[in-house]
């Protein structure tokens, strides 16, 4: 089972919690299985982490601090957003989350954060389930 969804972004780098949108998506026959949500850009990515808005302006921080805008990438040459290319691979493109009584096995302040780092852009999340029912 899969689907997908689309994530509106508005500035250039940005965090969104879409774990709402995954959930949905988790059918209600599914027990126990796996969730996979994938991110088929290279320019944004996915996570698990706490949702507090403070944090995700840290994270925002964080990836500008360790990848800079000041630097002269060679990719800068092609398309002007090397950084996004960069700071996407810090975060990677999918996450799993277990499915255990039919609900997402996340902790309790674990969401769901999609990254985009090349905004603002519209984007796909795909969600794919492996599950009993």
């Amino acid at each position: 089972m899969s689907g997908s969804f689309t994530v509106e972004t508005d500035h250039g780098v940005s965090v969104t919690d879409v774990t709402d949108l995954v959930t949905e998506r988790v059918p209600d026959n599914v027990e126990d299985g796996i969730c996979t949500v994938h991110v088929p850009h290279t320019t944004a990515g996915v996570t698990i982490n706490e949702a507090e808005s403070g944090l995700l302006a840290d994270v925002e921080t964080i990836l500008s601090t360790l990848v800079s805008d000041d630097q002269a990438y060679r990719h800068d040459e092609i398309d002007d957003n090397a950084t996004a290319h960069l700071r996407s691979m810090l975060l990677g493109s999918s996450v799993s989350v277990p499915i255990t009584d039919g609900h997402l096995d996340l902790g309790t302040w674990q969401s769901i954060l999609f990254f985009d780092g090349d905004g603002p852009r519209r984007r796909t999340v795909t969600v794919a389930i492996v599950g009993d029912s």
